[in-house]
């Protein structure tokens, strides 16, 4: 038997999952660990639709904000919701960069600025899918020459693993046939407590990033170039605090990503370790995130722009009602040379691995 034809705790029904956009089909892939946990996602802009973990009582809830059919997922107000992102995750300063002399423009949509890979990025593709066994599927894409404005033809894996340690592991891999730029991720919408109508608030998420910089940014959304020590700002979160403590501080920075939507840059012994970014806490359920990365930096985005779009089951998402932990390069960096690079060769390969790990606090 198919293990997506097995009953599943997310209610999710994979034939809600299966159109062809483009001449390609979509599809639902059920994720399960030996402990009946779930992870959902559809080809479809590689979309992480549900992810089922237990709360301290052992109550069940999808803890990521999604949709329930596949046209929902195409027609969604909100294009990245918990989607892959690429080719470059979050903002080029007015689309523009230059690479061997020669200047690129891509598209501005999120003016004055190139946002998420532009108008068709990644996160609205449909991506060839290989089910390898129950915890594992790859997904995989070629992004054209040109495509979105940007230079040669980009061959791009993303294998998610959901492991029996509660673990949701995001392995990318690129390659390209010309120099180019690269920046993925992934642009989870983490609602711990649970996803509702209306999903609560994230005030009271306790949250710890393991970063003692992080990027400050103009009123575009843009990096200044400074690389800001946290020290006795509302971006320091080398300790535990709750979002919601200084999430409406009468702060420049603040007032500029109206809230915290901003790069991390992560405490590494070493370039491109595998180490510990960030954990939450979500009080109520008990129910703990902990990321961890070999990307340098994590966009910490709180929901800010989210307007109580609806959701899977009748589920609503209000206004910071979602946590971003997006594993990342900085934003811009083909405009900042002392930026780590993003450039990727013919002779090379792109590699990241982020993971997601699930528990909940002790008793």
């Amino acid at each position: 038997m198919n293990t997506n034809e097995i009953p599943n705790l997310c209610g999710l029904k994979r034939e809600d999952f299966q159109t062809t956009v483009n001449c390609k089909n979509t599809d639902l892939y059920i994720l399960k660990n030996k402990e009946g946990n779930e992870v959902a996602i559809t080809n479809y802009g590689g979309a992480i639709v549900a992810i089922m973990v237990p709360d301290k009582n052992g109550n069940y809830a999808n803890i990521i904000q999604g949709h329930d059919n596949i046209q929902d997922v195409i027609n969604s107000p909100e294009p990245y919701l918990s989607r892959l992102i690429g080719r470059y995750g979050n903002r080029i300063c007015k689309g523009k960069f230059q690479l061997n002399g020669k200047e690129y423009q891509l598209a501005i949509n999120n003016a004055p600025n190139s946002l998420h890979g532009g108008n068709n990025g990644f996160n609205v593709k449909v991506w060839d899918a290989l089910r390898m066994n129950d915890e594992t599927v790859v997904l995989s894409y070629v992004s054209s020459y040109g495509e979105e404005g940007y230079t040669g033809e980009v061959k791009t894996t993303v294998a998610y693993t959901f492991n029996d340690d509660n673990e949701l592991i995001i392995e990318y891999m690129a390659t390209t046939n010309k120099k180019t730029i690269i920046c993925l991720t992934n642009h989870g919408f983490f609602s711990l407590s649970g996803i509702a109508n209306p999903t609560p608030s994230i005030d009271n998420v306790v949250c710890e990033i393991n970063a003692d910089y992080y990027l400050p940014i103009d009123s575009t959304s843009i990096p200044t170039g400074e690389i800001r020590f946290v020290k006795d700002t509302p971006f320091d979160f080398r300790h535990p605090k709750a979002l919601g403590v200084d999430i409406n501080a009468d702060n420049e920075q603040i007032k500029n990503g109206s809230g915290y939507d901003h790069c991390y840059v992560l405490n590494k012994k070493e370039e491109g370790e595998l180490s510990f970014a960030a954990r939450l806490i979500e009080p109520n359920s008990g129910r703990i995130m902990e990321m961890y990365t070999t990307e340098p930096g994590m966009q910490l985005y709180t929901g800010n722009f989210e307007n109580g779009i609806k959701g899977q089951h009748g589920a609503t998402f209000p206004y910071r009602s979602a946590v971003c932990l997006e594993a990342q390069h900085f934003p811009d960096s083909p405009n900042h040379p002392y930026f780590p690079s993003v450039i990727l060769r013919p002779d090379e390969q792109y590699k990241q691995k982020t993971i997601y790990k699930f528990g909940v606090v002790e008793k």
